[in-house]
């Protein structure tokens, strides 16, 4: 197949034109200036050819940045998890190296009396504490409450006043980290006495 000029296809537009109105009319048609404006304009298919592989070319190009950005921010994300995993106990380690600093301290002591050894663990114990709340280590100690299986363990249920299911003894506390149960209390909840 040959490549047809576009300006020989405007030609034989204006011929086809001017063909159809002396075949209407029966006489020349008038040829206006819209009818040959087209001639000269037409840009040629090879420079439109050209001017979409260019336009090809810019779009590839921005993909493949695109692309690459995408890559970089994902492979960055991926670092950062890794980063968190790692380091995500520095916080409350932090907190808890004066914790041992204080112990070992005690347990350099040479001639500590007992009352002494009470004083330092209690401190030892504050410490303990502060360091849990900065960590958001909150203590679980439900005595009197409705058990929720959620945040207790029930070891065993024993015959009791009042309203069933309620924690009667706790035999180790609970933990929740940001509300959520880290260890659950191991409780003795109540039951109804039975009818007898």
């Amino acid at each position: 197949m040959q490549d047809q000029d576009p300006t020989l296809g405007a030609e034989n537009k204006i011929a086809d034109k001017l063909a159809e109105n002396i075949a209407e009319t029966g006489a020349a048609a008038e040829i206006t200036a819209e009818d040959t404006a087209g001639i000269d304009t037409l840009p040629s298919l090879a420079e439109q050819l050209r001017e979409a592989e260019l336009k090809a070319l810019e779009h590839h190009d921005a993909w493949l940045r695109a692309k690459a950005e995408t890559e970089n921010v994902r492979r960055r994300a991926q670092e950062d998890i890794v980063k968190a995993g790692k380091f995500a106990a520095d916080k409350f380690a932090q907190a808890m190296l004066p914790v041992k600093d204080s112990l070992e301290a005690a347990l350099a002591t040479e001639n500590a009396t007992l009352e002494s050894l009470k004083e330092g663990v209690e401190l030892t114990l504050k410490q303990l504490v502060a360091a849990f709340q900065s960590a958001n280590v909150t203590e679980v100690n439900p005595v009197g409450e409705k058990f929720d299986p959620n945040k207790h363990q029930a070891i065993s249920a024993i015959e009791a006043d009042g309203e069933p299911n309620t924690v009667l003894t706790v035999l180790q506390k609970g933990y929740l980290l940001n509300e959520r149960t880290m260890r659950p209390a191991l409780v003795v909840v109540s039951k109804a006495k039975s009818a007898a």
